[in-house]
């Protein structure tokens, strides 16, 4: 038996994700179990959590593989520092003493966070390699190009491959400071968002735009190819030099500051935010032609943090000439824990690979579970009552029956998930078809933007019947955008450019308004028993009772706070927002059944803090 530990930390989404003879045990970010979003800590938690899963002992690894080369990205940072010299001298003081204190001691930094137990090798990948495998080694296929777009890791920002067998090839890289994450990221930071976990904000905000500044963007900051290569010119931008994203030159071009957070969002705004929007999925196209190309493959396998921009994605898989494309659900760095695993596994072991007919990533549910004991006694420590329900059938039939009532659900089942995004084991549920669900649940549960869309959860052998997509297209991780069909739109009598804002937000674009957004587009999640046999049977419970085989499916968190993990972390979710019905394993919580009532919290607030124009 060979056990392999994959480790991400230090910078952003730490993560652990642990191999054993080739199979992926166990995989979780830190975030979950520390409470703090983005945590980029050692992941102690998720380490202990991957062993425990496995039965084993930290004494029992055979390999530790940390998800990028320290040493070489302390020379980019050196480097930078040099050429933009004497400019970004603060930007220097703050980071080299993190550098000299811990990050370039990496091993030492390891071994302490394992309590010393561990006196095995480290492994040490490049990032990108990282993300490679982490998109290769799980895929359905045998062989595929692959293509890896983020911010940074070390020098490539990125990277054209492929993948045959057990084995990658890195075939061509662009490098820092030329990156399409950190030009979608120095939108997000001009659009008032926050860099590196705002810019799905930026990516939903874009329909409500049009891109009227795309050949300001292409004829000034990105020099853009026809074979996806591009150059920045960086008179536009600060991150190499100084503690924001965007430059003087760059406010002089697009006419004004920054905008501040949290205040008021103007046509304008969504303007800039359609137009990088659509020089991005431009670029990824051009890079996924290209790929295609250079490997002459019929599949392509995508991962970074750049991958988890689904419209792009759509637009891949729609005018690319790919039969099939696969994008690993944990993109980012976290993704990357998995990937140096499996990179140590397969290309450095030389173990064998047989790819299987889904994939190996098992859903991504990945993470923890708990037993009922552990469930009721959560339930029990918040004062709440409870109703045991006795199977499956029973469960789902009932809350397919609350959601048709208009319920909000929190749904709480099964093993956690790996990556960003909720895929039906710590989600949110709602009726599609509601017309007033969209900014109920964004502004009295998830606290957050009037304008975020929500995505769609459909059966699979029924998405063709709602989206344009070809039959048995599958998306099991939410990570595909397409158009809702024509069938089942809505004309609306205001689409003039006079409408405002509030009045384009609350048309009813279809059938199933709550998860089609203001281009007639959604984020589709399909779901089969296979993959999520639990949540598949509630939905067939639903499409039985009201014949749509469509439900909201959103994160079970807060804004602002990571994915719930435990039962508790969901209790205390359930009681402080306005979810009427809390469903863990067989426990069955209803709002209106408890005696004491819920302290509201100040909805008037959060009302007034997402007012848009």
């Amino acid at each position: 038996m060979t056990a392999i530990l994959g480790i991400s930390a230090f910078y952003h989404d730490s993560a652990a994700a642990l191999l054993v003879d080739g199979e992926i045990v166990a995989a979780a970010q830190e975030e979950r179990f520390s409470r703090k979003k983005h945590d980029e800590d050692f992941p102690k938690q998720s380490v202990a959590y991957c062993l425990e899963q496995a039965g084993m002992e930290i004494e029992e690894i055979d390999f530790v593989a940390f998800y990028e080369k320290p040493l070489l990205k302390f020379e980019r940072l050196i480097e930078t520092f040099v050429r933009f010299a004497p400019l970004g001298y603060q930007s220097f003081r703050q980071a080299i003493p993190k550098w000299l204190n811990g990050k370039l001691q990496i091993p030492k930094l390891l071994r302490q966070g394992l309590d010393s137990r561990y006196q095995g090798p480290f492994v040490f990948t490049e990032h990108h390699e990282s993300h490679a495998a982490s998109a290769f080694f799980p895929s359905p296929f045998d062989e595929s190009a692959i293509l890896t777009i983020d911010g940074v890791g070390e020098w490539s920002t990125t990277c054209i491959g492929s993948g045959k067998g057990n084995h990658i090839e890195i075939d061509y890289e662009i490098r820092f400071p030329h990156s399409l994450g950190l030009l979608y990221s120095a939108f997000t930071y001009y659009a008032g968002f926050r860099v590196n976990s705002g810019e799905y904000k930026l990516m939903g905000l874009a329909p409500y735009g049009k891109p009227k500044y795309r050949k300001q963007i292409l004829d000034h900051l990105i020099d853009l190819k026809e074979d996806g290569s591009f150059r920045l010119d960086m008179k536009y931008f600060n991150y190499c030099q100084g503690l924001t994203m965007t430059s003087k030159h760059f406010e002089l071009l697009f006419g004004g500051k920054p905008r501040s957070p949290e205040s008021r969002l103007t046509q304008r705004d969504m303007d800039i935010a359609a137009s990088i929007q659509s020089v991005t999925e431009e670029a990824m196209l051009k890079l996924a032609i290209q790929a295609g190309k250079v490997t002459g493959s019929k599949n392509l396998v995508l991962a970074g943090g750049v991958a988890l921009n689904c419209v792009g994605n759509g637009k891949i898989l729609r005018e690319s000439s790919f039969d099939e494309i696969w994008i690993q659900p944990a993109s980012g760095d976290a993704g990357g824990a998995l990937g140096a695993a499996q990179f140590t596994w397969h290309q450095l072991l030389n173990r064998p690979r047989v790819a299987k007919r889904c994939d190996s990533q098992k859903a991504s549910l990945l993470g923890p579970e708990f037993d009922d004991e552990t469930i009721r006694s959560a339930i029990d420590a918040a004062g709440l009552t409870c109703n045991l329900l006795g199977s499956d059938q029973e469960i789902c039939d009932h809350v397919a029956e609350l959601i048709d009532l208009g319920n909000v659900i929190g749904w709480f089942q099964g093993r956690m998930e790996f990556g960003p995004r909720a895929l039906g084991a710590r989600s949110i549920l709602g009726d599609a078809r509601s017309e007033r669900m969209q900014q109920l649940m964004n502004l009295k549960i998830k606290f957050r933007e009037s304008f975020r869309p929500f995505a769609p959860i459909v059966l699979e052998e029924y998405a063709d019947h709602y989206f344009d997509l070809e039959p048995n297209q599958t998306s099991p991780y939410m990570l595909l955008v397409a158009p809702v069909r024509s069938e089942i739109r809505r004309d609306h009598e205001d689409s003039s450019d006079d409408a405002t804002f509030q009045d384009r937000l609350q048309q009813v674009r279809s059938t199933i308004p709550a998860v089609t957004h203001i281009d007639y587009s959604a984020r589709i999640q399909t779901v089969s028993e296979d993959r999520n046999p639990m949540l598949y049977q509630l939905m067939k419970s639903f499409h039985h009772r009201t014949g749509c085989g469509v439900l909201i499916n959103t994160s079970f968190n807060v804004r602002s706070e990571p994915i719930v993990c435990s039962p508790s972390d969901a209790v205390r979710c359930f009681v402080n927002t306005d979810i009427d019905v809390l469903v863990m394993g067989k426990f069955v919580v209803e709002k209106k059944m408890q005696s004491t009532p819920f302290l509201s919290t100040d909805r008037e607030a959060h009302l007034k803090q997402f007012q848009l124009d």
